[in-house]
């Protein structure tokens, strides 16, 4: 683990939440990792697709969770009561699939909406309050960018997963910082800890993350806005994780 190294109170609990979150499949095979689109104007109809996008995962790898993420390009949050309302249609389709559901910068909504975790930025709740709040059993990720250093103090302080990105350009938010694949091979080599590559990822350059050693890939547009539809999206992605397993 090069120079840093954690202590084994923390590589334990990391392995066990690891296990218990997301790696119902072989623990060598990339799963996919859902965002919300930024903006849901016909709630009922996402639902739907979000049925659709869940039920078109192979039973042997799951879609692993589902990240609520409602802020426009700008990074401007929706209203409280807009999120809560998503929630309370999303988060019933997917624990009927057996999906995570995590708030993205709000680990105080966590409750209210019924979700399992919440995903915190670089300026959001820090980790310990965050814990803190929420309790050993919730998870909780964290977004690194394209920094080891701030994916070791994840790691160290008992993050779920650190996020790594943006890989490329993407149509919900305008990244302050790009990440290069090294970066998954680097962590997929000296880390325990699982990583999430996030930032333009599609069906057609999923592949290249995938090999990098991504433990799961975050897809927001690429599946919502899949010209053939969320199922379509998710199926061939699914293969691609199966493919380079």
């Amino acid at each position: 683990m090069s120079q840093h190294k954690k202590s084994k109170a923390t590589k334990k609990y990391n392995a066990q939440k690891a296990a218990e979150y997301v790696k119902p499949s072989e623990a060598s095979v990339c799963q996919l990792y859902l965002i919300t689109p930024p903006i849901i104007e016909d709630l009922d109809k996402f639902a739907a697709d979000l049925e659709a996008a869940l039920s078109a995962a192979p039973a042997d790898l799951p879609i692993a969770c589902l990240q609520i993420r409602l802020k426009d390009m700008n990074g401007t949050p929706a209203e409280d009561s807009a999120i809560i309302q998503a929630a309370s249609a999303i988060v019933p389709i997917c624990h009927k699939y057996g999906v995570n559901v995590l708030m993205n910068d709000r680990p105080d909504l966590m409750a209210e909406c019924g979700a399992d975790g919440a995903h915190i930025g670089q300026d959001d709740m820090d980790y310990y309050s965050s814990r803190e709040l929420l309790g050993g059993d919730a998870i909780i990720g964290i977004t690194c960018h394209n920094s080891r250093e701030l994916a070791f103090q994840a790691a160290q302080a008992g993050a779920d997963y650190v996020a790594f990105g943006a890989f490329f350009e993407t149509p919900t938010k305008s990244p302050k910082f790009r990440a290069e694949l090294e970066i998954l091979q680097w962590w997929h080599q000296a880390v325990e800890v699982p990583c999430v590559a996030i930032g333009g990822i599609t069906v057609d350059n999923a592949a290249l993350i995938i090999e990098a050693g991504a433990d799961f890939i975050a897809v927001s547009s690429g599946v919502w806005q899949h010209p053939k539809g969320p199922t379509h999206a998710v199926k061939a992605l699914s293969k691609l994780c199966l493919d380079y397993a």
